[in-house]
């Protein structure tokens, strides 16, 4: 049985998440960790607790709650204790498995370079998963953007995202410089900086895993691998060949290669493994993209698409996100900490409310999820509304952030 601790909710005993064999066991009233974030942060943690609470409540009649328990990180961390990332906040998280967190500022100057990085890659959370959809009514750029559906699995460790990079004309840069010139005969330019690109069979293999896992549980139609592998062919060519690899050897019986598409007309129900040039990718995206339902990426090519297709559907506000590793999961909102509107009580909590939606999800209590989409449609049929969106939609009503969470909890069934 899941511990249980001290903290209590209405009454209940709050209990820890716990992970076995690869599945969730979620209490009634479990502990989730949050990080209301810099800027804005603090304005749409409000509102999205305020969902998430109500439907938590509603679908189960009262038998279940959320026992939230705040932990610090970005400014609100470094302004009382001059760490930007607490070793306490990561042990809360170790402890508790699931958190959720709104947008953190990136530190200037030196010391962590990122602290959304510094968290996927201490915790490995190595798979950043970003579903991107049209929700009804909400403007779009595209004419059509409801074919666009998918789920884009975001290689969340390795990559130029590793950082290991050397500035032009330092000691560490012209050093390698010359071992590379003087072992390899490569051919670099004096005076340029360096950066390395590590990709590794291990790691691309588990992130390309979990994509076709998901596509297998979820009833999805592909696994799409984007690479850059023309070009850099042991890199992004490594990612590619190693995912039709692992999928052949782990999932011959539950899958099929666009090669063999004929064996597609036998059987529907497996999921074909393809894989698209980058660039192309981006073209697809647009012109076909109800061809496209699960993509796995590199950290690089990973990140480009998911706000690129983000914005076909109305933009970074509406995108949820969640990096999840093995039994260790952080969802968070996708966009920046919008500073000029912090403690106006004016920006879309959307982001984080449907990282929400991804974290119930993945716990098992799809119930919650469902009611969570079903207000925010309603919501936003009704045309109550943030400020980014009113002024997009004709005859809108513009609200706060707090009331556009009361119009999600009145439309929530």
């Amino acid at each position: 049985m899941p511990t249980q601790l001290e903290g209590r909710r209405g009454g209940a005993v709050g209990a820890k998440i716990d992970y076995r064999d690869g599945h969730w066991i979620v209490p009634d009233h479990p502990i989730i960790p949050f990080i209301e974030g810099d800027g804005t942060g603090p304005d749409i943690w409000r509102a999205a607790a305020k969902v998430f609470d109500a439907a938590v409540a509603r679908t189960s009649g009262g038998k279940r709650s959320v026992v939230w328990r705040e932990i610090l990180a970005g400014e609100k961390s470094f302004n009382q204790s001059g760490d930007w990332l607490p070793e306490e906040t990561l042990g809360v998280i170790r402890e508790h498995r699931v958190a959720i967190k709104g947008p953190l500022t990136t530190p200037v100057g030196g010391g962590i370079r990122s602290l959304n990085v510094a968290l996927r890659q201490v915790l490995d959370l190595y798979a950043c998963i970003r579903p991107v959809r049209h929700i009804a009514g909400v403007p779009a750029p595209v004419k059509q953007p409801a074919k666009l559906d998918i789920v884009i699995f975001r290689e969340n460790i390795e990559d130029v995202y590793a950082g290991i990079e050397y500035k032009a004309g330092s000691p560490e840069a012209d050093a390698l410089i010359e071992f590379l010139q003087r072992r390899f005969g490569a051919k670099i330019r004096a005076g340029s900086a360096i950066g390395i690109k590590p990709m590794s069979k291990f790691g691309s293999q588990r992130l390309i895993v979990k994509a076709i896992q998901y596509a297998i549980k979820r009833r999805r139609p592909s696994v799409t691998l984007v690479h850059k592998g023309n070009i850099m062919k042991f890199t992004e060519g490594g990612f590619r060949d190693w995912g039709y690899e692992v999928a052949k050897e782990r999932f011959a019986e539950q899958t099929v290669t666009e090669a063999e598409g004929a064996k597609r007309k036998e059987d529907v129900s497996k999921v074909m493994i393809k894989d698209r040039i980058a660039d192309a990718m981006f073209q697809q995206l647009v012109l076909r993209p109800d061809e496209y339902s699960v993509i796995a990426a590199p950290n690089l090519n990973g990140d480009y698409l998911s706000d690129a297709a983000a914005a076909q559907v109305g933009g970074l506000g509406l995108a949820p996100g969640g990096n999840v590793g093995d039994g260790y999961a952080v969802y968070e909102a996708t966009h920046g900490t919008a500073p000029k509107y912090a403690g106006q009580d004016k920006v879309n909590p959307s982001s984080v409310i449907l990282s929400g939606v991804m974290m119930f999800e993945e716990l098992g209590w799809e119930d919650v999820g469902r009611a969570i989409v079903r207000g925010l449609e309603g919501a936003i049929a009704s045309k109550h509304v943030t400020y980014d969106l009113a002024r997009q939609l004709p005859g809108a009503t513009e609200v706060s952030t707090s009331a556009f969470a009361d119009a999600i909890i009145e439309h929530l069934s």
